[in-house]
């Protein structure tokens, strides 16, 4: 029997999802599994009365998912935006998983994303030979989350043209999908709600119209706030995915991801962590994503060429390769920093060396 490579939130942490709903006893709005506090227990992580212990999928403000998942409980849809890399599909996929015990239910936005990826389409061979039908229609993933009273996902909603855009506003403002060809429509259930994400580094390439605007509330995820916070998620997310890979591994040691995220953190913010030296910064978003990835990456190094323990040779292979994504622009500002920051730290010099070496 083949294992998938990775499970849908729902599948994966279906042991949490049910010691939760045993113990909620707080209200539950229409056709959800359960109430908006268990729902930001399970995002936020917590122990449960019985002793069971709720693994944090989000680290940060927990007010921020408070307000997420109160808007989801109204009419209005929940638009999570912010940087690459700040967790808005780990956090749509794991809201929709929580309500509605289902979160595949999902488009995925780009240029060439059009209608019928929203509304629906057709089956031509049927369309042809029978004309407009309900057998010839093919239902959207929104349709499907209208009908079953579920939550319906965006990905990069500003990535879609904004003619394709505006095709929500019905379905937002009056919960109905109508279908002209079969003089027909598609009510929503209750339930229904939609998550879309955008990236703040796509801004200007298809604003949001007004009109669909205001059928938003917008939560904007930030990047973790200290690098405490920061370690934490790369720990709890390497420590995940080693396990998903079946890596043959030791679990890097903290260290090793301490001095990691405090590169991304000094690279992302143009100054080091002591506020004595301003430097420059790449052109890359040096996300906790990537950093996730850095280290993964380094891992994957140590378990199949090295010892198994993730040492600076195999942070440094995929470290220089996330830093310098334009090889003139970027290599220059790397290697300023490595001359007048990592050089210069005493305990740093095998990350020197190393970076040097590659």
């Amino acid at each position: 029997m083949k294992t998938v490579l990775r499970q849908h939130a729902e599948e994966q942490f279906a042991e949490e999802l049910e010691e939760l709903r045993k113990q909620d006893s707080g209200h539950r709005p229409p056709n959800w599994l359960l109430s908006p506090r268990s729902v930001v227990q399970y995002l936020t992580g917590t122990k449960l009365k019985n002793g069971y212990e709720i693994t944090p999928k989000y680290i940060g403000n927990n007010r921020l998912m408070e307000i997420a998942v109160a808007t989801l409980t109204t009419d209005r849809a929940l638009l999570l935006y912010g940087l690459p890399g700040t967790a808005k599909s780990w956090v749509a996929e794991h809201l929709a998983a929580a309500i509605a015990g289902d979160s595949t239910l999902m488009i995925q936005g780009t240029a060439g994303t059009g209608e019928d990826a929203i509304r629906y389409g057709w089956n031509y061979a049927r369309l042809l030979a029978e004309g407009p039908s309900e057998q010839a229609l093919v239902e959207s993933p929104m349709i499907k989350a209208m009908r079953l009273g579920k939550i319906a996902r965006i990905e990069e909603l500003t990535r879609i043209g904004a003619d394709v855009q505006d095709t929500l506003i019905t379905i937002l403002s009056e919960k109905t999908l109508p279908i002209p060809e079969l003089s027909s429509e598609v009510q929503a259930t209750e339930g229904f709600n939609l998550i879309a994400t955008a990236n703040n580094r796509d801004k200007g390439v298809n604003e949001l119209s007004s009109a669909l605007k205001r059928r938003f509330n917008t939560v904007i995820l930030p990047v973790p706030a200290s690098l405490k916070e920061e370690v934490d998620i790369v720990h709890r997310r390497v420590d995940s995915l080693k396990k998903a890979y079946k890596l043959p591994a030791e679990a890097p040691a903290l260290q090793e991801i301490q001095r990691l995220v405090q590169i991304f953190r000094e690279l992302r913010s143009g100054i080091t962590a002591d506020g004595k030296t301003k430097i420059k910064s790449p052109s890359g978003s040096l996300s906790t994503a990537e950093a996730i990835s850095v280290v993964g990456n380094g891992l994957a190094l140590a378990a199949h060429f090295g010892d198994g323990r993730l040492n600076a040779d195999d942070l440094a292979s995929s470290l220089i390769g996330a830093v310098v994504k334009d090889p003139v622009q970027d290599q220059v500002v790397w290697n300023e920093y490595l001359e007048t920051v990592i050089k210069t730290r005493e305990d740093w010099r095998d990350i020197y060396r190393a970076c040097k070496e590659q």
